[in-house]
């Protein structure tokens, strides 16, 4: 495996983000909250006239918001047709994959084991390889459409 992983740190750990899924990086503008939506859910943003999703990636694991610092940037991905922008702590840098993601070792907790496909190593050190898809889903992790972009 020689993808390119967009890096992130979330919630204190360093985390890939296969690129492949990540349309950009951007500044996030303003966040308009949307009522009866799950904590996690932080509201709408706007990109070039597209309505994103914006999802708190610290809530989306079932940390609480305050634990961590957070860059003013989003990454921007689609996931089953529906745009989102996840707030992260920070994205570091592209960088790729070396070799195929191992098991991720105990200690890491439920929160990370629901999301994280694997630990991957890459040209600038460990990460676990995150499942974008589950990762939006939130604490509960249930199958349920929590796009709120129009």
């Amino acid at each position: 495996m020689n993808d390119l992983m967009v890096m992130a740190q979330i919630a204190g750990r360093r985390c890939a983000l296969p690129a492949h899924d990540v349309q950009s990086v951007i500044e996030l503008g303003t966040i308009t909250p949307v009522p009866q939506t799950p904590d996690y859910i932080a509201g709408i943003t706007a990109m070039r006239s597209q309505a994103l999703t914006v999802v708190d990636c610290r809530r989306a694991l079932g940390f609480t918001a305050d634990d961590f610092a957070t860059d003013q940037r989003a990454a921007v991905v689609a996931i089953a047709g529906y745009s989102y922008a996840l707030i992260v702590d920070e994205i570091e840098d592209i960088t790729t994959a070396i070799g195929e993601p191992g098991q991720v070792s105990g200690g890491f907790g439920p929160e990370w084991s629901r999301v994280a496909t694997g630990m991957i190593e890459t040209s600038s050190g460990p990460a676990l390889l995150m499942d974008l898809a589950l990762l939006i889903q939130g604490p509960g992790g249930d199958d349920g459409d929590i796009s709120v972009a129009a």
